[in-house]
């Protein structure tokens, strides 16, 4: 069965690990023994049935109401299984948001309709973050729109209120879906809710769905691009990689980058057995006619004449979490690098889009930036493949942001 990885962002309380606990109820994936150690702890606490106790295993986050880091749970609907991240909304925690929504194909973005509740700063930061780390498909769920009985004004008010943001920072209007949803109470996110006669789109689920199928991404048929791992065996130099896009065939002639040396490859070994040929996804170990080095972890290898630039210099879009002005590094491909500097070229707001002169960004804004570093990678735009176009910022050995190559 395929699996695909779901997002869900937003701020605090909006509802997304009630969403969850509902999804597992009604697509059957929460077994009966979690659902009543989540009644049993909701009576405990004096509280309804909370939903959101089947997912969160931590004791501080049911007592406190709130998802403190990254929570996976598993559906399944027809053909394709669903691996939810529940992400955290506060925004001190907002690495960790990072973190989980690196994962992401889709992402899923719970709004409250509560009057007091609603768009809020935090709500457009992690849509700004989830664009830049690729995430091309969205689906809005308007959550509980039992609050507000099922106000269809409400609904359209929270999907204009948004949608020129999402234009702005790059998803495409075809891209979006806005469905209304009551999590609580289970209503539009597997079955149609009774409540909501004016709402005639899909449910969450079959929105989910559509828009996997409707995924463009495919690297099979692109340039060969393998991040290699280190050589495992010294004595016959054999070399572990992931293939990241293409395909590798025995007695190909492939570059090695940024070290220069080319070679053919004499033998494709995945899970013990040697095989013709690898396509994108595996992890295998190669053999070439040709001594590389044994320094060889975050190298590149591509057919010969084909691989990607190889630059110490790049430019850059950072969303900043902390100081970068002391002994900035960045972590690429599994390696740690230096920064000579890091020139700021515009400031960008993550809760506005907008873009201002400057030289400085504070913590949760972006930036523009050339990078140079000390010394010579072999990387990508990160609109062409993803991963030879995305970093991690350090500033003295702390994080201090995550950044994609744009040029």
């Amino acid at each position: 069965m395929i699996v695909k990885t779901v997002a869900l962002l937003g701020h605090k309380d909006h509802g997304k690990s009630t969403l969850i606990g509902s999804m597992l109820m009604q697509t059957g994936a929460a077994t009966q023994v979690r659902i009543k150690e989540a009644e049993a702890y909701s009576k405990k606490l004096g509280k309804p049935f909370e939903p959101a106790f089947i997912l969160d295993s931590f004791h501080e986050e049911r007592e406190q109401g709130m998802t403190y880091d990254t929570t996976r749970a598993q559906i399944k609907y027809k053909d394709i299984a669903f691996s939810l991240i529940d992400v955290p909304g506060h925004e001190e925690l907002i690495k960790n948001m990072i973190s989980g929504a690196s994962y992401g194909e889709l992402a899923v973005l719970l709004v409250s309709a509560k009057s007091d509740e609603g768009i809020r700063d935090q709500t457009k930061r992690h849509l700004f973050v989830s664009r830049m780390l690729g995430i091309e498909r969205l689906v809005v769920a308007v959550n509980k729109m039992d609050s507000v009985e099922y106000d269809e004004s409400v609904f359209n008010n929270i999907k204009n209120g948004l949608i020129g943001f999402i234009n702005r920072i790059g998803f495409r209007k075809e891209d979006v879906d806005f469905v209304p949803i009551s999590a609580y109470n289970g209503e539009n996110l597997v079955e149609k809710s009774r409540n909501m006669p004016w709402y005639k789109g899909s449910t969450l689920i079959d929105a989910i769905y559509g828009s996997f199928e409707n995924a463009r991404e495919n690297y099979s048929s692109g340039a060969l691009r393998i991040v290699v791992q280190g050589v495992i065996d010294q004595e016959r130099k054999i070399i572990a990689g992931r293939i990241i896009s293409g395909r590798l065939e025995i007695s190909d002639r492939v570059d090695v980058l940024p070290i220069g040396k080319s070679a053919t490859v004499k033998e494709i070994i995945v899970k013990g057995k040697s095989i013709d040929a690898a396509e994108v996804g595996e992890n295998i170990a190669i053999t070439l006619d040709n001594d590389i080095g044994s320094e060889m972890r975050g190298n590149i290898i591509s057919k010969v004449g084909s691989g990607p630039r190889v630059t110490d210099t790049v430019n850059a879009k950072v969303f900043v979490t902390g100081s970068i002005g002391n002994k900035p590094s960045v972590k690429f491909n599994g390696i740690d690098v230096g920064c000579k500097g890091i020139s700021v070229l515009d400031v960008i707001d993550t809760t506005t889009g907008e873009k201002t002169e400057g030289k400085d960004a504070e913590a949760l804004n972006a930036i523009d930036a050339k990078i140079t570093f000390d010394r010579k990678l072999p990387v990508e735009n990160y609109t062409v493949l993803k991963e030879l176009g995305r970093f991690v910022l350090y500033s003295a050995g702390e994080f201090a942001g995550i950044g994609i190559i744009e040029d």
